[in-house]
């Protein structure tokens, strides 16, 4: 356990605040779940707020307790399920609402040393720069989406869309909010520096955390299947435009002859149908809905190398999580990025896969034969993977780094 009097006080309370938390499956959620922890660890004391749709005969203004953190669940006036237009709605009344809900019920109770948001969403930065001038405190950023940008980028949005300026005034508060910004890579740092040079703001690089698990149970036995015996291509997460899968799509019919390799796809998404679809014919690849996030290490128990596959037009740099849970289960991977991106160069410093910025197919096929017909043996491949796991993605690093916001120098 980190000495928390190091930080000058014996205990922090410090507010989360986030559109998704535990126990849903979403990475945010997981992630700060796992965030929420390694701060209880260090001698803190986690507070996460978080919007929820209503639901008849909920108060409000809910308090529970999840795995020894404090949650408060702020109802909504309507649910975002419901289309664009309602969605967008739902998002721009959300951070007034919740500063009504706080302020009535919540903020004569609370004392917070400090408050860190999750992006997405952009709009949390207008409920943050409520709590950071009711609490005096600082925020930290935890940026994990560049949005409106990469909307942009995949060709969603135009900028001459007014749509495009108004979230861009929107990400302009939260970024102004901040007092650090934490973003994935050091190719991010140039999209953000801007905002460091006033104010007195602070831009770094916060990794993604990862605590691997050692649970077994998964619902999905490839070993039963017609996989079985093959080495197996694992996609597990979200399945939509920024993930560009249907090139991997593309890569498993290619590889139809090699009867020893296979393709497992799971996930949900806005283009899961799509690719389920394209696969349905290939006698190499399973595809299966959304599983939770507790039966993942058992799946990847199952598997031989992890896919990561982010669309080519992308101008900023992320490291996609599932990148960081393989490492943390040992496998090495095969990924397709944007061009520029910080995981080319860790993927080879580490030896931890192959990786490419092209959409060649066959540059990919050459790349998935050279893994399959590596002589490297699954545990020289895992002590690499675990040991870059290890030397940057751990939950505890993350919760000192962000902590370090707080503290008066």
């Amino acid at each position: 356990m980190t000495d928390v009097k190091k930080y000058g006080s014996s205990s922090l309370r410090i507010a989360i605040v986030t559109e998704s938390y535990a126990p849903l499956n979403t990475s945010a959620a997981v992630q700060l779940a796992e965030l929420s922890v390694a701060l209880r660890n260090q001698g803190h004391v986690p507070v996460v707020i978080v919007p929820t749709d209503p639901s008849p005969n909920t108060p409000a203004v809910q308090r529970v307790q999840i795995e020894g953190t404090t949650v408060f669940r702020l109802a909504m006036p309507f649910s975002k399920k419901q289309g664009y237009a309602r969605r967008l709605a739902y998002e721009t009344l959300m951070p007034f609402c919740m500063i009504r809900h706080w302020r009535k019920a919540i903020a004569n109770t609370e004392k917070l040393d400090g408050v860190v948001w999750y992006s997405p969403s952009i709009f949390h930065g207008i409920f943050t720069h409520y709590l950071k001038r009711r609490h005096k405190i600082r925020g930290y950023l935890i940026l994990r989406d560049i949005f409106p940008d990469w909307a942009v980028d995949l060709g969603i949005m135009k900028q001459y869309n007014p749509a495009y300026w108004f979230f861009k005034a929107v990400e302009h508060i939260q970024y102004r909010t901040a007092d650090v910004i934490g973003v994935q890579t050091p190719g991010n740092l140039p999209h953000i520096q801007k905002w460091a040079r006033s104010g007195g703001r602070r831009v770094e690089v916060l990794h993604n955390w990862y605590k691997p698990k050692d649970t077994t149970h998964c619902s999905i036995n490839i070993r039963n299947s017609s996989l079985s015996e093959r080495k197996i291509f694992i996609y597990a997460g979200n399945i939509g435009i920024a993930q560009n899968m249907k090139l991997f799509v593309e890569l498993a019919n290619r590889m139809q002859h090699r009867k020893d390799l296979g393709f497992v796809f799971v996930g949900r998404g806005t283009h899961f149908a799509n690719i389920a679809a394209a696969a349905q014919n290939l006698d190499n690849v399973l595809c299966f809905d959304e599983i939770n996030s507790d039966e993942i290490p058992g799946l990847y128990r199952q598997c031989h190398y992890g896919i990561v596959s982010l669309h080519p037009h992308h101008m900023t740099h992320n490291i996609p999580g599932k990148f960081i849970s393989y490492m943390g289960h040992g496998l090495p991977v095969l990924a397709a990025v944007n061009q520029g991106n910080d995981l080319i160069d860790l993927i080879t410093q580490y030896g931890v896969g192959l990786a490419t910025d092209t959409t060649s197919v066959t540059k990919l096929e050459a790349m998935a034969t050279e893994l399959a017909n590596s002589k490297e043996t699954p545990v020289e491949w895992a002590r690499r993977c675990t040991m870059l796991s290890q030397s940057l993605f751990r939950p505890n690093a993350a919760a000192e780094q962000i902590v370090s916001t707080f503290v008066q120098p």
